[in-house]
């Protein structure tokens, strides 16, 4: 029933055609022949405090994307149930959804850091309608957040890429700054750049927007490339350079970068939601086993064991690089074991066993299991006594700090110490049969 209300409500929204036509700010006036209004393609927008450059555009591409409430879920899923369900109704209501980006005088933040252009996009008419809004000088900041605070109003389920860190709070101190406009309240904010650095980073290393539409999103293929695209260190100097009466032509493949940005959040958006919301993910190849690797750990993170591990068992069919495969493996004999599969998750810590270079807490493992649940004290001292003998090959590499190893040690000498008592005393079980380990 939930998910027939979902896509009426999606069908309703990719249904809205006439909403093309924007509603227009109260005044509207157009560009001034030779004027930066011009050369932007834009119009000057007046409210109550004053005037900005308003730019608005609409792209066929990304479209709307088939609605996933198996991916909704997952992206609304914080440790808190109540901001977990608040987040999760606003999903369903994608009427209510708007993408920010901002272009700013410096990277540092601050009170002496403006957002001089402001960009935010919603799907419309089945594409994406992009609306910017840009200062000619400092003295329209008040103009452009008043815009802004408008649109928020409208939609306040904001979805940005690294902007809980930098793009909303940069505007949150600007609009306290005002003294006049009040910070508008969001229903829920999505940042992007963490499921994407989640499920990408150990592919591209890199996770910038730029990588992820070159490697990911294909945008290409959706009807844009970053081929003339303005490097975004150099926008903070093209905008100084203007204010100080230079050339204003850069400005126009700032807009274009910011546009490109926005399209690329939103397509970005799409490909998570497909890739969270697959019940049966399928990995051919090194590159699509790191992404599948990737969405296990994510799913683990995020409270899904049972995916998680069904992910990482095909990404290790599907051949990740030998570099990975350790890790890999550990994760899913853990995931195992967390679902009282001891016999798989045996056979996965034997496998780590064998590395020379390391398997430490592998042996660990196996010699807990063959202890206190195969019973057989033999194999778990033999296991016992190889972990000694890594942790000494260790403490020779200084890969453990000293303290660490101490302890480690004894603990190890402990449990050797316990087992050769027990084979001793004929393997009498003094220990309830399904005792969980330590």
């Amino acid at each position: 029933m939930r998910m027939n209300g979902l896509n009426d409500k999606w069908s309703r929204v990719a249904a809205l055609r006439p909403a093309r036509a924007n509603v227009l700010p109260a005044q509207i006036r157009p560009a001034e022949p030779g004027s930066i209004a011009e050369l932007l393609g834009a119009e000057v927008a007046r409210n109550r405090y004053g005037e900005h450059l308003a730019v608005r555009r609409w792209f066929s591409t990304p479209g709307l994307f088939e609605p996933s409430p198996v991916a909704f879920d997952l992206l609304a899923r914080v440790r808190d149930p109540e901001r977990s369900r608040t987040a999760r109704a606003a999903l369903e209501e994608p009427t209510r959804w708007l993408f920010l980006d901002t272009e700013t005088t410096g990277l540092a933040g601050g009170a002496g850091t403006y957002a001089f252009l402001v960009g935010i996009a919603w799907w419309d008419s089945g594409g994406l309608q992009v609306e910017q809004f840009f200062m000619r000088d400092y003295t329209d900041e008040h103009s452009v957040l008043h815009e802004l605070a408008a649109r928020l109003a409208e939609r306040p389920v904001l979805f940005t890429f690294n902007g809980k860190c930098f793009d909303w709070p940069l505007l949150e101190t600007r609009f306290l700054m005002t003294r006049a406009i009040a910070p508008p309240r969001l229903a829920a904010h999505f940042d992007l750049l963490h499921p994407a650095r989640a499920l990408w980073k150990l592919r591209l290393g890199s996770v910038r927007l730029v990588e992820l539409e070159h490697f990911i999103l294909n945008a290409r293929q959706l009807g844009w490339d970053r081929g003339d695209d303005v490097d975004s260190s150099l926008i903070p100097q093209f905008y100084f350079d203007y204010l100080r009466g230079g050339p204003a032509h850069p400005l126009s493949g700032v807009l274009r970068h910011n546009q490109m940005d926005l399209r690329g959040l939103a397509a970005l958006l799409g490909k998570i939601t497909s890739l969270l919301g697959d019940a049966e993910p399928r990995a051919q190849g090194e590159d699509e086993a790191l992404d599948l690797y990737g969405l296990a750990r994510f799913l683990g993170r995020r409270g899904e064991p049972a995916r998680a591990r069904s992910a990482c068992r095909i990404a290790l069919d599907a051949g990740l690089p030998a570099a990975i495969r350790p890790g890999a493996r550990w994760e899913l004999a853990c995931l195992a074991k967390r679902h009282g599969d001891y016999l798989q998750a045996a056979a996965l810590w034997e496998e780590l066993a064998t590395d020379p270079d390391d398997g430490l807490a592998a042996c660990e493992e196996l010699a807990i299991h063959y202890e206190r649940r195969a019973r057989d004290f033999s194999r778990a001292l033999e296991y016992a006594q190889l972990a000694l003998a890594k942790l000494r090959h260790e403490r020779v590499s200084a890969r453990l700090s000293p303290a660490r190893a101490a302890r480690l040690e004894e603990k190890i000498h402990h449990r050797v110490t316990r087992l050769e008592l027990r084979i001793q005393n004929g393997a009498k079980a003094t220990l309830p049969r399904f005792l969980p380990a330590r």
